[in-house]
């Protein structure tokens, strides 16, 4: 019932669009895209506050000029190490929780651990988020903590990879990327079929996004932005994903020249197990 009330829901805003559309392309293409943008979840949960106020540090502001918001708060989250900095960033609907056990690894073997919640999610402010904004609060991070070692979950793994394309931080060594999808183009044809769009709309969609970002659904791309990655990396990828397939990491690392892709059975999309952990571990210290 819940599933039928959702997709009943979704064609009713698809219907909305499509007439908006005729009305006034640009406003409709706008708000369209900012629903896209726009996470259901995420925020922190009762079960998680105690964790997460007890690791707080300061927080970055960072301008959503994308969206044409005010600044945005980024929290920070620390747990000290004497070893090498590591950033982490985290998915879709997600925050810094999702970390618990990774960093109490990394805690295991002195890393200096930082990760903060993405726009819209956790602690911090603004109510969207995209992949070019990810990146933007990604390379914000990179220039206050100088991280050695960057590990992204799902669409955190997306921005990451989207931020060396733009700015190849020389300091950080090794990035790690954990069950995320490549290429925004897939998703934009899910959103489209959800919703019941014309295709007209969604070349609409499109131009707008063009205009706000200089490129297309196509060129926001892992798989593309890999080409220039020059650092080492490891991917580790669950080869039943219900949510990002698998050869999402395959055509990333085949095009990655210097990485390294695990490929796990029946961990899911989140891999928490210990496995992972002891894998990313040791990529690290390798």
């Amino acid at each position: 019932m819940k599933k039928t009330i959702t997709k009943s829901f979704l064609k009713a805003y698809g219907i909305y669009f499509n007439i908006w559309n005729k009305i006034n392309s640009q406003k409709a293409a706008k708000k369209a895209f900012q629903l896209f943008c726009t996470p259901r979840k995420g925020k922190v949960l009762p079960q998680q506050k105690a964790y997460l106020n007890d690791a707080k540090d300061d927080t970055i502001k960072v301008k959503d000029a994308f969206l044409e918001g005010e600044a945005i708060d980024l929290q920070i989250y620390r747990w000290s190490g004497k070893k090498e900095n590591v950033l982490l960033l985290h998915g879709w609907e997600s925050n810094v929780f999702r970390w618990r056990t990774l960093v109490q690894k990394l805690q295991e073997e002195d890393y200096n651990i930082v990760a903060f919640d993405a726009p819209a999610h956790g602690y911090s402010t603004g109510n969207m988020l995209n992949g070019p904004l990810y990146g933007e609060c990604v390379q914000a991070a990179i220039e206050k903590y100088d991280p050695k070692y960057i590990i992204g979950h799902s669409f955190g793994g997306m921005a990451l990879l989207y931020n060396d394309y733009k700015y190849a931080n020389p300091g950080v060594e090794k990035m790690i990327t954990l069950g995320s999808p490549s290429e925004l183009s897939d998703f934009m044809a899910q959103y489209k079929s959800m919703l019941g769009l014309s295709t007209n709309f969604m070349d609409a969609i499109e131009t707008y996004f063009i205009e706000t970002f200089d490129m297309r659904f196509a060129d926001f791309s892992s798989s593309k932005f890999a080409r220039k990655v020059t650092k080492k990396g490891l991917l580790i990828h669950d080869e039943f994903d219900k949510v990002a397939p698998k050869w999402s990491s395959e055509q990333v690392h085949a095009n990655w020249k210097n990485s390294t892709l695990i490929k796990t059975k029946g961990l899911g999309h989140s891999l928490h197990q210990d496995g992972v952990r002891d894998q990313i571990v040791n990529f690290l210290k390798s």
